[in-house]
């Protein structure tokens, strides 16, 4: 159930976000430009709080209609990481380059979230 309330929470979070953003997309400075690494950071933050939800909710889905609801709990929490790391990256990273070292952390937790999954499903 947590995923389905980060789920949500994301898809908060992009929106509020992009309400942001949006309030300055129109200046062609804003943030060094339309092609700048800042602003493409920024867009990219925008959006993975949409995405990432989304993996959430189609995870929350899924445990309910596969009843498999209390388990998995270590992909439930990765896919929380993810939902935090990923856009936070993403906006620091606009602004301090060297953190983009750091997107492993989001990528491997989703990938290892969605592989403990499928192979949950398939050994089922």
């Amino acid at each position: 159930m947590i995923n389905l309330y980060a789920a949500w929470i994301g898809i908060l979070g992009g929106c509020i976000a992009g309400a942001v953003q949006g309030l300055f997309f129109h200046k062609d400075d804003w943030l060094d430009g339309y092609s700048s690494w800042r602003r493409r950071l920024t867009r990219l933050g925008h959006i993975s709080f949409f995405g990432i939800g989304f993996i959430n909710f189609a995870f929350a889905v899924s445990l309910r209609l596969l009843d498999l609801e209390g388990e998995l709990v270590l992909s439930s929490r990765l896919l929380i990481v993810a939902l935090i790391t990923m856009p936070l990256l993403c906006y620091l990273s606009a602004f301090k380059k060297p953190l983009r070292n750091l997107f492993f952390i989001p990528a491997g937790s989703v990938i290892i979230a969605i592989l403990l999954f499928l192979w949950r499903i398939i050994e089922q």
